[in-house]
């Protein structure tokens, strides 16, 4: 007798209960390496990544909307991966926040279901974005992302390049991520039609400028394992053009996706 038929006759016995059946279960998501032989560390293939500041009055507000509604609302959109905030870590890094979302794909960034809540802004959010000052946002593609993990600080860095330039820039950020107490090092470009497109989310306000172009992304364990990594004359040397935006961030609250994001 098969396995099969030993299970049928045992589930017609007095007493005995049928095994419970297999329920299918969904593969795991693979992000495609951006190098060979090399997993990304970004949990996808594109983020969104936006720098501002707050108004001084506005600092309550702003602590409440992100965590309890905004960050957990973009990170439930199908294709948002994971929502990270940041805040500066010393006076010299401007503006104070740094708020980023892994995505699935640029296409993603692009799609009706995050277009339908940029033009369909809560009442929460227009009340915190009256306190928003000096943003800079960016839909991006993930050109490199190396390393194990999440670290605790983060390195921005924004500036320009002509396209020839990416494999010597790629390069750097491999070398940034192989130094000490380094956990992740990737390199982005943004697409500036993408980013431009005014939203309902977006009328009105008078604190939005211009989206970067390029920026890399440093994370370590602590800010003296980033200090000497990506100084402006190896930028330079590899073909980056100023004006450069370094700033120190910190990291405050991380929103992965979850059976109960909404």
């Amino acid at each position: 007798m098969d396995v099969s038929s030993a299970s049928r006759l045992a589930a017609r016995a007095p007493g005995v209960k049928p095994a419970p059946a297999l329920r299918a279960t969904r593969p795991p998501r693979i992000i495609t390496p951006r190098t060979s032989g090399e997993a990304a560390m970004l949990a996808g293939e594109a983020v969104v990544a936006i720098w501002n500041g707050v108004a001084e009055e506005g600092w309550e507000t702003n602590y409440a909307w992100h965590l309890q509604e905004h960050v957990p609302e973009r990170v439930g959109i199908p294709g948002f991966n994971r929502g990270r905030r940041y805040r500066a870590m010393d006076a010299a890094t401007h503006p104070a926040l740094f708020t980023l979302y892994e995505v699935d794909t640029m296409q993603v960034t692009q799609g009706q279901d995050y277009t339908n809540r940029l033009n369909a802004p809560t009442a929460w959010t227009r009340a915190a974005g009256q306190f928003s000052r000096d943003t800079s946002r960016g839909l991006a593609r993930v050109v490199a992302s190396h390393g194990p993990g999440v670290g605790g600080v983060l390195l921005t860095l924004r500036f320009d390049a002509a396209p020839d330039a990416q494999p010597a820039i790629t390069a750097l950020l491999r070398e940034a991520a192989a130094a000490p107490r380094i956990t992740g090092a990737h390199l982005c470009t943004a697409d500036a039609g993408a980013s431009g497109v005014v939203t309902e989310e977006k009328r009105g306000r008078t604190d939005i400028g211009a989206p970067p172009t390029w920026f890399a992304l440093v994370e370590a364990t602590d800010t003296a394992a980033l200090a000497p990594l990506l100084p402006e004359v190896a930028m330079l040397a590899a073909g980056a053009r100023g004006p450069f935006q370094r700033g120190l961030y910190r990291l405050e609250y991380l929103r992965t996706k979850t059976a109960w994001a909404p």
